[in-house]
Order: structure tokens, then sequence, then C-alpha cells
């Protein structure tokens, strides 16, 4: 059996990651937390800037996210941080900022992520 290692990780002392989106002409921030190498499943935190709505999309994986801050606006509605939303697998979506305010999230995914714009 494998030994397994706990792992910590200071989210406050992670810097941001800029990672522009050319389809929305936009930069988007991300901090990596875990990736299952074995299931490709993700954990990071996601910071959308406020006007920023990733337009309409799908996903091969299903994801979550949790509101830290801000309010995420998504295609069914708004929802206040202690939200988790969970999006299913191919669904057609949209999700990010208000216009007047950022929106942190924690991201999860269930297996390897990408995205595929309509």
């Amino acid at each position: 059996m494998p030994e397994s290692t706990l792992l910590a990780i200071d989210t406050a002392a992670l810097p941001w990651e800029e990672r522009f989106n050319e389809h929305l002409g936009k930069t988007l921030y991300r901090k990596n937390l875990v990736t299952d190498p074995d299931t490709g499943m993700e954990v990071r935190l996601v910071k959308y800037p406020a006007g920023v709505i990733n337009k309409l999309h799908t996903h091969p994986c299903a994801h979550g996210m949790y509101v830290l801050e801000g309010t995420l606006v998504t295609h069914a509605g708004q929802y206040p941080p202690g939200t988790f939303v969970w999006f299913p697998e191919g669904e057609v979506m949209e999700h990010g900022a208000t216009a007047t305010d950022d929106v942190v999230v924690l991201f999860i995914t269930n297996k390897p992520f990408e995205i595929h714009y309509r």
C-alpha cells in the first residue's frame, strides 16, 4: 500500500496565477491546490474579476463551485457566499462575477478539466 502524505497549503501565501482567456478577452485567476494523477480530479481557487462572465460552454467533467467571496452569477441564478453549486457533466452553462464585485470560489472537478465554448 503506498504511503500517504498529508497536504496543507497556506492559500493566502500562494500568489494568484493569471490565466488570459482568449475567448473572453479577459484574465481569470487561479491557485492550483490539488490534482489527482489517477483520476484527473482537480481542486483550485478561482477568481472571476467583477463583470467577467464565462459565456456559454460545456465541460466533459462535472464540477462544483463553493462560493467563498462575492456572488456567483450563473445561467440558473445568483449564489452568495456559503453556497455550493454543482454543474453536471455536459451541461451548457455560464458563470462568473457580478458587474460590481469579484467572486472567489473553491473549484472542484471529478476528472480532467476541459472547456468547450458554444
